[in-house]
């Protein structure tokens, strides 16, 4: 009852473990990767950028004061004289040579030649080549999960493996010390088993040490607190590998395009720096002299109109400039084509490794059962005293080193299968 009850506990517990897929396990490592969080950073980086860049629409206010003293100024008084007949002591109009002015002006850009969109483009291409930088990294996160993944499987499914070696030498090592007992064997063949008992053992425990380090990895990169391989659930194997020729969705080839479209953005700007520029003004003064040159006196004046400005300057480096794009431009085509083509050679050999393993399992199952069939029969021949313990252990070793093989295999023909999926981003 008490074995019944601890079986029924052991059960209950292992129900009661959260099991994880790989997918959800790829979710949580990218939820829990502290780079996730420049995503964010970056869209509201984007947002103030673009904020600022719209405020170049809104009306800028300069205040300029200035007061000076001149060498000479204007005098009419000896051409109004000579014109104009004057009355004794009659005084005429002067301008002092100390002058000063206090002037605020209001300018509002009616037309910018396309220069802002052209900013607010470049700063979304920018963003969008950034955010797609951080979204590769987070890419290349999944394979080192994979890795931790799939080791922890095949650990756990050469530890099962293991424990049935374990539980048949054991049986052997039972009726070897009875035979002992009845003087039909000697000690050496009941020592032989328990060595090879213990060196499975031992086998076990650097098995178990492994496994505890990839799990505890892979508790780190998810976020979740893992502590047994049971809380991992084994992916089922695809039907039919992937053909050479489905599409291929890796981050970087949208990094690439995203790349592009950042340098047509920054060859347009060339563009529009070359049109001109028209806004309204308004200027609102108070000095000595006014707009009046004749009166001396300190008053309120303004000037209002429109403003055409032109630089032809951006012409002088254009050429250059857009040369260095389109040098830019090609560069970045060849590195398109270099990830393409390494991507193929990768797709391809994963492909090749694939049918490699589906062949190698068909004949690991043929080879278990072989020999399967001829352990068994050794431990009868064993039994009636036919062959010594060291040749038993020798066909046994045989038969469990055939189990271990297959289960290899059959561990990295589904890694094989994630790992193919992981290049083609599917």
């Amino acid at each position: 009852m008490r074995l019944l009850a601890l079986l029924f506990l052991s059960t209950i517990s292992c129900f009661a473990q959260e099991t994880l897929t790989l997918n959800q396990c790829y979710h949580l490592a990218r939820q829990n990767y502290p780079t996730l969080e420049k995503l964010d950073w970056l869209s509201k980086t984007e947002a103030y950028t673009l904020a600022n860049a719209n405020r170049a629409y809104l009306p800028q206010l300069s205040i300029v004061g200035q007061a000076t003293y001149q060498s000479e100024v204007t005098d009419l008084s000896q051409t109004i004289a000579a014109a104009l007949p004057l009355p004794p002591n009659a005084a005429l109009p002067h301008i002092d040579k100390q002058q000063y002015k206090l002037i605020g002006e209001l300018n509002q850009l009616l037309y910018a030649g396309g220069e802002i969109q052209s900013q607010k483009a470049i700063v979304k291409a920018q963003t969008a080549v950034q955010i797609q930088a951080v979204e590769t990294q987070l890419y290349t996160l999944k394979q080192r999960v994979s890795n931790l993944f799939f080791g922890v499987l095949l650990i756990d499914a050469q530890l099962s493996q293991n424990q049935i070696n374990i539980q048949t030498i054991q049986s052997q090592l039972r009726k070897a010390q009875v035979a002992l007992q009845n003087g039909t064997t000697l000690p050496s063949n009941v020592n032989e088993l328990k060595a090879e008992s213990l060196r499975i053992e031992m086998q076990t425990t650097e098995y178990q040490a492994t496994q505890a380090i990839y799990l505890q990895m892979l508790s780190i990169l998810i976020g979740k607190e893992l502590t047994s391989p049971l809380q991992l659930v084994q992916p089922a194997p695809q039907p039919q590998p992937q053909p050479l020729s489905t599409q291929n969705l890796r981050p970087e080839l949208k990094g690439f395009q995203l790349q592009e479209t950042l340098l047509k953005a920054q060859e347009k700007q060339l563009n529009t720096q070359l049109l001109p520029k028209l806004s309204a003004f308004f200027q609102g003064a108070y000095g000595r002299p006014t707009l009046n040159i004749l009166s001396n006196q300190a008053d309120f004046y303004y000037i209002t109109g429109l403003r055409l400005q032109w630089n032809p300057s951006p012409l002088y480096n254009l050429s250059a400039k857009k040369h260095i794009l389109h040098l830019s431009s090609q560069s970045l085509t060849a590195d398109r084509q270099a990830f393409l083509r390494n991507t193929q050679l990768e797709l391809t050999q994963q492909s090749q490794q694939i049918k490699k393993l589906q062949k190698l399992i068909s004949q690991d199952q043929e080879a278990v059962a072989l020999r399967h069939s001829i352990a068994q029969a050794a431990e009868v021949q064993l039994d009636n005293g036919i062959i010594t313990t060291h040749e038993y252990l020798q066909k046994l070793n045989a038969c469990h080193l055939a189990h271990q093989t297959l289960i290899l295999h059959q561990i990295q023909h589904l890694q094989a299968q994630e790992n193919q999926n992981l290049i083609i981003n599917n």
